[in-house]
């Protein structure tokens, strides 16, 4: 883990690198204080980006603008995701229609419970096509700093560093968080939210850090 701290706090001191993470904290905490329309984009973004780019998503986003995630049939929103370049457009514009019946409320149902992680137990059971890791990042997206957002990058960056034993496929919830626990002793070591620590670990693979 020694070596890992180093490298996130190299990446702390770096002002240009800081300076991305402290803009994405700000930009997560405005998306918290906007109303249900603007969480249910969020959530249409992030069950986009499973096993998606984000870069790609944001693409289409600004291409076909917000109406067509609310009010577009199935088979026209399909359409419009494949004719702009979208891998999954059938199954995941059905996620979205699916989910519309909580266009109007969303941010009202998710506020309401005592924690996020109850809030993220139900996302999972009742929004289609988020698994654990979307919904963290659904849930990192709107302002909640404490749940991780375990993608392939993150997973493999605690492999590299020796914190797992592993690279999985896939994630059970058991699995999920008993990474999440590792994951979180991290945090514990830098002294900053799981939201921030998973800015600066997708800028330390990546290079770039989108939302």
């Amino acid at each position: 883990m020694k070596e890992l701290l180093e490298k996130i706090e190299e990446l702390k001191e770096d002002p240009e690198v800081s300076s991305i993470v402290d803009d994405r904290i700000r930009e997560f905490k405005e998306k918290g204080r906007e109303g249900n329309r603007e969480w249910f984009l969020e959530m249409c973004f992030c069950l986009m980006t499973a096993n998606s780019s984000a870069s790609k998503v944001l693409e289409i986003f600004e291409t076909i603008g917000e109406d067509p995630f609310f009010s577009i049939p199935l088979e026209e929103l399909s359409k419009l995701f494949k004719d702009n370049g979208y891998r999954f457009y059938n199954k995941r514009a059905g996620y979205i229609v699916e989910a519309r019946r909580y266009a109007g409320d969303i941010k009202d149902i998710v506020t309401s419970f005592d924690s996020e992680f109850e809030a993220r137990e139900w996302l999972v059971k009742d929004i289609k096509g988020l698994g654990y890791k979307e919904a963290s990042h659904f849930l990192r997206n709107v302002s909640y700093k404490d749940v991780a957002i375990l993608d392939r990058h993150i997973l493999r960056t605690l492999h590299e560093h020796g914190l797992t034993g592993e690279v999985p496929e896939s994630l059970s919830k058991k699995k999920y968080i008993e990474f999440e626990e590792v994951t979180c002793k991290l945090n514990e070591a830098c002294d900053m939210s799981l939201a921030k620590l998973d800015l600066y670990l997708w800028y330390m693979k990546t290079g770039k850090i989108l939302k």
